[in-house]
């Protein structure tokens, strides 16, 4: 029935992508997937693998979404058309998808969403954290796919994000958010699994409740891949 191992495409920034991108393919080999790094530079073969993380770095063009451009914005418009390509592709083809931070945030964008680009301006109540450290509460919706795979007890994620999601995409739901009601998490209500979160799982592999991230992003992708397997002999 083909490789055993389930291929996860992980998407990351021509700039920091040389960094972040070990830490993330560790939280896959711990989960007994394997991470193929693209970013803009790299060809991007979607057929390739069994599922999409789209990481963080970067931020959103405001023109896929009618926002204005900001000062401080650090931009790769070739980077935001390849992710929202591969959102929506990975999406058609019944293939999991996992967004950390800005792959949150193109989730919600790929989906028809917007965000706020100053988001802690919009949510005073916010407190601003700037860390990798666990030091930012966040509360699990009951009843989401979130609550299923990291449970719904209070959970301490780290911070590094100043912009968030703001009107939610097609079909999208909000999984968690922070105490001043700033969205930290959502995910699609209709398959495939598809799961964004505002923070950075990749630094909190040492937390039971952010590997977990990664394991059901892996078994969602190896269970895709059977169906479709299975579906192909069947054509056969």
């Amino acid at each position: 029935m083909g490789r055993l191992t389930p291929r996860i495409g992980v998407t990351c920034s021509r700039r920091t992508g040389w960094r972040i991108f070990p830490l993330i393919a560790l939280n896959l080999w711990l989960a007994g997937g394997r991470g193929l790094r693209w970013d803009s530079a790299r060809e991007a073969d979607l057929g390739a693998v069994d599922g999409l993380i789209v990481g963080g770095g970067d931020d959103i063009g405001p023109d896929l979404y009618q926002g204005q451009i900001v000062a401080a914005a650090r931009l790769d418009p070739d980077r935001d058309a390849l992710e929202r390509r591969l959102v929506l592709e990975a999406l058609e083809a019944g293939k999991p998808v996992l967004g950390i931070c800005r792959g949150a945030q193109m989730l919600n964008v790929a989906l028809g969403g917007n965000l706020h680009q100053d988001a802690y301006a919009q949510f005073q109540d916010s407190r601003f954290r700037w860390t990798v450290l666990p030091r930012k509460t966040v509360q699990v919706a009951q009843g989401t796919l979130l609550a299923q795979v990291s449970g719904t007890d209070p959970m301490r994620v780290n911070a590094l994000h100043t912009q968030a999601v703001d009107r939610l995409g097609a079909d999208l739901v909000i999984a968690a958010q922070d105490e001043g009601g700033m969205i930290q998490a959502i995910e699609r209500r209709v398959p495939p699994f598809a799961l964004g979160v505002q923070w950075h799982p990749e630094h909190l592999f040492y937390a039971r409740r952010q590997r977990a991230l990664f394991a059901a992003l892996v078994a969602a992708a190896a269970q895709a891949r059977t169906s479709q397997q299975i579906e192909a002999a069947a054509r056969v």
